[in-house]
């Protein structure tokens, strides 16, 4: 089962090598244990009989220097290729994240590579999984040998979907490293899909400089979404705005004490009726950010404002309501799963998290519950600005 660590942007994978007994999947994984630098990979165990079949399996942790900006650590496992060991394959099976399917090239084994392949179909099956959507790679082995099936003999028998396939030859390692960077990318392009791995990040632009730790981001977040300079004579804000109107100093005759101006009379000009709770676009907003809109994201940003509306206009339990769905949104962003699950990645309070899903029950609400909710809702922004989610198209 793959895991993830949002803020290592580190991506942890399984990755299984199937196939029949003697295709070359142990051999295939010795292979990349002697390639990989020492640095870069784990031990490698393995259990096996005098006959040097897989009785059990093997696992090789190897680390993948990079993928896109993320870093990739592989488990790789084999399967025993008996047929009565099947109880095994389905365990090893058990959260993996793609196959490299290991044909035998040998005539005489297309038996066995067509078995092998169905089992592989119903194992996966059994776990929720169709083989055919599903990361999958075929890997031709023992192409050294002579006599061998043709690559297109082999493609019409067990790879009519024409998934990824690659001649090897694991004995001398022909090949081999080929087909796991193939299984690695099909994987990572997966788990992206599904939302699990974080998409890249922007890149900077030429000659300039990539934003560095959360104040930097937020900073842009602001320079982006301030609005254009109001012009001196309108007001701003939410409150009521004032203007200072100088009182004229009274005429004094020649030779007299000078007199003493009352000071300047300050009269109040009422501003504008708040605007209704709604969504506000970030074009036609003409008034400065508030705390919650400054921190969010792009598709939050109406969010945020309608929440901070709300609580301007003293509509608390609108302003609960608006923050409960905001924050499910943000959470969204770190992959499928629960909302304990994504709370834990983005590593948000679930005890917050537990005390706002009790007050959006709650009809009757107080100023310091609404503000309350505001400070969770900012908490979500500041992780998810903090590990880079969502990315800028």
């Amino acid at each position: 089962m793959s895991s993830v660590n949002l803020m290592a942007r580190e991506v942890a994978a399984k990755i299984v090598f199937y196939g029949p007994g003697l295709s070359g999947k142990t051999t295939s994984l010795r292979k990349i244990y002697e390639t990989v630098r020492p640095a870069h990979r784990g031990e490698m165990m393995s259990i096996a009989t005098e006959g040097d079949r897989t009785l059990f399996f093997d696992f090789l942790p190897v680390k993948v220097e990079r993928v896109g900006d993320c870093s990739v650590r592989l488990a790789l496992y084999t399967v025993p290729g008996q047929v009565f060991y099947n109880a095994t394959r389905k365990l090893v099976l058990q959260g993996a994240d793609g196959v490299v399917f290991v044909a035998d090239s040998q005539p005489d084994a297309m038996d066995a590579n067509r078995e092998s392949l169905a089992n592989l179909e119903e194992n996966l099956y059994e776990h929720g999984i169709r083989l055919d959507r599903f990361p999958l790679v075929m890997q031709w082995n023992k192409r050294d040998l002579e006599n061998v099936l043709s690559v297109e003999q082999l493609r019409q028998e067990l790879n009519p979907r024409l998934v990824p396939d690659f001649e090897t030859a694991a004995t001398n390692g022909r090949g081999v490293l080929d087909t796991l960077k193939a299984i690695t990318r099909l994987v990572i392009k997966d788990l992206r899909a599904k939302r699990i791995v974080p998409p890249p990040r922007p890149v900077a632009p030429v000659g300039g400089t990539q934003p560095a730790g959360l104040e930097a981001q937020l900073a842009q977040h602001l320079q982006h979404r301030q609005p254009p300079a109001q012009h001196a004579a309108a007001p701003s804000g939410h409150g009521p705005a004032v203007a200072m109107m100088p009182t004229p100093v009274p005429h004094r005759p020649s030779g007299s004490f000078p007199a003493i101006a009352p000071p300047p009379r300050v009269e109040p000009v009422v501003a504008a009726p708040p605007p209704p709770i709604a969504p506000v676009s970030q074009a036609a907003s003409t008034k400065l950010l508030g705390a919650v809109s400054a921190l969010a994201p792009g598709d939050l940003f109406d969010h945020a404002r309608a929440a901070e509306a709300a609580f301007m206009a003293g509509n608390y339990s609108t302003c609960v309501t608006a923050c409960t769905d905001a924050i499910r949104r943000s959470l969204a962003f770190a992959g499928e799963g629960t909302l304990a699950q994504q709370a834990f990645l983005l590593r948000v309070d679930g005890a917050d998290l537990l005390r706002i899903q009790g007050l959006a029950t709650q009809q009757h609400l107080r100023v310091d519950d609404a503000a309350f909710a505001l400070y969770v809702l900012m908490q979500t922004f500041v992780r998810l600005n903090a590990v880079g989610l969502p990315a800028s198209e």
